[in-house]
């Protein structure tokens, strides 16, 4: 036990027979002993007032103090002894609480970092350890909270402030590891056991030591391209050191050469640099590039730790996945651990975006049909029939009597001038073909939303750095790829794959080996080569806005029906 943590803490010791009687003082009366023996028996003493109004008076100044019935119980069980005394728990805590802290979507945890930074500058160790105490219990709440709540917290809304006590079952193995001295590493469990928030928590040390430094203003107007003279050449090559986009030597040499011109050097790290922001890779430094090269250390920062926080909703564990990153625009399937596709997908955008969500994909879909979703045909089609009355035919649509009829009604009995997109009585179909919206290959992901992925006619539009189009589904750009790998995998021979191809008719096979689908959004990770990567934030859930409880849980899912 360490004696200098307990004259901080003011507690009522008993080191020798010749000590004060602990009957006598409370913890608030306790004199700072000078206890200097190498090894002294040490063992506390329970004050002479009630727990609870013994952590009230302690706890007075310290407004973040939350759950005082709890901590009574915790203290008065151990004898009142100081749960802190393992600096490797308080420095487990520490770093995470700082990690989340960094993330701004708590003020209450970055109210709590801050005093208990403050309480340690300042040696009283006996707030300290009641406070971290009371910060741990916050802590293991969020854990707990983040299944239910986490897709709305981590996206915007920020975590509720008023977060419940922590469950019966955590905190009885917080009371096992007190009890038993492995605070630490009950503590250390709660860190993500995953490479990905090691990496982010890594590279935002790296940045956090350019933070003090100075991070020179670069703000050129227009566009910088090859040969274009420089206003402020050494700002952008610090910039670009910084950054990591140039290495130490190559800065230097840019600065001996005395570089007033935007040559090929600064033109080569500025492609290492829109290649890791998800820019179009031409070396140009145009108004998105520079959005990103002038964007302040902290909010990178702040960006990282958030999107490590984010990596607590993706599972990492499964053999076989498919992952869909909405702000990459990107899927990735592994299969058996093996990482068999990438792919290029359109997302929703902002207006309908792609909701977050697991699921499984059941079975693949050749020529489908798309059956309009309302939202979706008085929108955008019922409008381009009733100045076009061309428009369904050329097309492929039909007009069915409802949802729960398939009967065809001739397009020439319509009076389409007439047509009140808002009442319009039918449904739309598109039969399969060229021209359906959903391709050749529909990818079915069982879900409340009606979302699912599908292949495209629209393959142009994988060009696009932006790739945010659809009204919620996801458009996979090498969508044959994926169905053979798909019904491979669930034993579909290849020859029986390339028969189901060269059919026109719709058919569906379902998938005996079921992978795992996750639809996530991370604004930021750390690569295989090990370079962080940042992208645009589509759907701004970057920005938080702190909501109540009960709104965010279904602000984030989109509730569209079955979008395209």
């Amino acid at each position: 036990m360490a004696i200098s943590k307990l004259r901080c803490l003011g507690l009522v010791v008993m080191v020798t027979a010749q000590m004060v009687s602990a009957e006598t003082l409370s913890p608030a009366q306790a004199p700072v002993a000078a206890l200097d023996a190498a090894e002294p028996t040490v063992a506390a003493i329970a004050p002479q007032v009630d727990a609870e109004q013994w952590v009230r008076q302690t706890t007075s100044n310290l407004s973040s103090v939350r759950y005082i019935n709890q901590l009574a119980a915790l203290y008065l069980a151990n004898g009142y002894a100081p749960l802190w005394q393992d600096s490797l728990a308080t420095t487990a805590l520490e770093e995470q609480l700082q990690l989340l802290a960094l993330s701004g979507v708590s003020a209450d945890f970055s109210r709590r970092y801050a005093q208990l930074a403050h309480l340690k500058q300042s040696n009283d160790w006996r707030q300290y350890d009641l406070l971290a105490t009371d910060t741990l219990l916050a802590y293991m709440s969020y854990l707990e909270g983040l299944p239910e709540y986490g897709r709305g917290w981590l996206f915007g809304a920020g975590i509720d402030p008023s977060l419940p006590l922590p469950s019966s079952q955590g905190l009885n193995h917080l009371n096992s590891a007190i009890e038993t001295g492995q605070l630490h590493a009950f503590i250390a469990a709660l860190k993500p056991q995953d490479r990905r928030y090691t990496q982010l928590q890594r590279a935002i040390d790296a940045l956090a030591q350019h933070s003090q430094a100075s991070w020179p203003g670069f703000y050129q107007p227009g566009y910088i391209r090859l040969g274009t003279r420089l206003q402020q050449p050494e700002a952008l090559i610090t910039r670009l050191e910084q950054l990591g986009d140039l290495t130490p030597y190559q800065a230097a040499q840019l600065r001996t050469s005395n570089v007033r011109i935007y040559n090929i050097d600064l033109a080569n790290a500025m492609k290492r640099f829109q290649e890791r922001h998800g820019l179009k890779v031409d070396g140009v430094i145009g108004p998105q590039t520079r959005y990103w090269l002038m964007m302040p250390v902290q909010e990178r920062i702040r960006i990282l730790a958030l999107n490590a926080q984010r990596l607590r909703l993706w599972p990492a564990d499964f053999p076989s996945m498919l992952v869909v990153n909405i702000p990459a625009y990107d899927m990735s399937l592994w299969l058996d651990n093996k990482h068999v596709l990438d792919s290029k997908v359109i997302v929703g955008r902002p207006s309908r975006p792609t909701p977050l969500m697991s699921s499984t994909v059941a079975s693949v879909v050749f020529n489908p049909y798309w059956n309009v979703p309302n939202s979706i045909m008085r929108k955008d089609i019922l409008p381009k029939a009733r100045y076009d009355r061309g428009y369904l035919y050329r097309n492929g649509f039909r007009v069915i009597r409802s949802w729960d009829s398939s009967e065809q009604i001739p397009i020439h009995t319509i009076d389409w001038r007439l047509v009140n997109a808002k009442a319009f009585p039918y449904r739309l179909r598109q039969q399969p073909g060229e021209k359906n919206a959903l391709g050749r290959f529909k990818f079915n992901i069982p879900n409340n939303n009606a979302i699912y992925l599908h292949d495209t006619p629209a393959k142009s539009l994988f060009n696009k750095t932006t790739r945010a189009f659809s009204s919620g589904c996801i458009r996979v750009e090498h969508a044959d790829d994926l169905a053979r790998i798909l019904l491979t995998d669930s034993g579909v021979s290849p020859q029986r794959v390339d028969e189901l191809k060269a059919r026109t008719n719709t058919r569906t096979v379902g998938l005996s080996n079921q992978v795992k689908v996750h639809l996530i959004y991370q604004t930021a990770w750390v690569d295989e080569d090990g370079q962080v990567n940042f992208r645009n934030d589509v759907y701004s859930y970057d920005q938080i806005n702190p909501m109540s409880q009960k709104e965010e849980k279904f602000t984030f899912l989109f509730s569209g029906e079955n979008p395209y």
